[in-house]
């Protein structure tokens, strides 16, 4: 008797943008990649990319063990070229990329706002601007931890934005 196979799981592109693509949306991406591992794949974006990584966001992340080489500051234009990875969700992780228009994205991802506060723009001591960065990584790592579990095969569409919408609106 053969034995029956499981159908492989659907993988999914996910894009976080943020104005800077220096903090949250960095972060974001190397969470999702961690916790998605072969189901998801994880990218981020800006609409005014800074350009460079914010060293809190790098030390954050090596601290954690996840791999830093690789990420980049990028414009969300890169995103929306014809030979851009097809996106099957694309989440705002700030206030203000969320207010501006986007372009369109090929395929029609699923959207939703994951608004976190900006650490980057945090003010204090040394200690009080890492403490912010801490704060946003663990904001996400809880809302990526959840949007990671669901049953995304057996949910239809409208399920799943009321899912995604619930993740955004969360306490943390």
């Amino acid at each position: 008797m053969a034995e029956a196979r499981a159908k492989p799981e659907k993988s999914y592109n996910v894009l976080f943008l943020c104005t800077g693509n220096s903090a949250r949306s960095v972060l974001a991406e190397a969470i999702m990649n961690r916790l998605g591992a072969g189901r998801l794949h994880a990218f981020s974006a800006g609409s005014r990319p800074k350009g460079a990584i914010h060293p809190f966001t790098l030390d954050l992340l090596r601290k954690f063990n996840f791999p830093t080489e690789g990420l980049r500051s990028k414009s969300w234009d890169e995103f929306a070229r014809p030979d851009a990875p097809r996106l099957d969700f694309v989440f705002t992780v700030c206030d203000s990329a969320a207010a501006e228009a986007c372009p369109v994205w090929p395929g029609q991802p699923m959207s939703a706002h994951w608004g976190v506060p900006d650490p980057a723009a945090a003010d204090g001591s040394e200690a009080e601007r890492r403490l912010a960065f801490a704060d946003a990584y663990g904001r996400l790592y809880n809302r990526i931890a959840i949007f990671v579990s669901l049953p995304m095969a057996s949910l239809d569409r409208l399920s799943l934005q009321r899912r995604l919408d619930e993740i955004g609106r969360s306490k943390d």
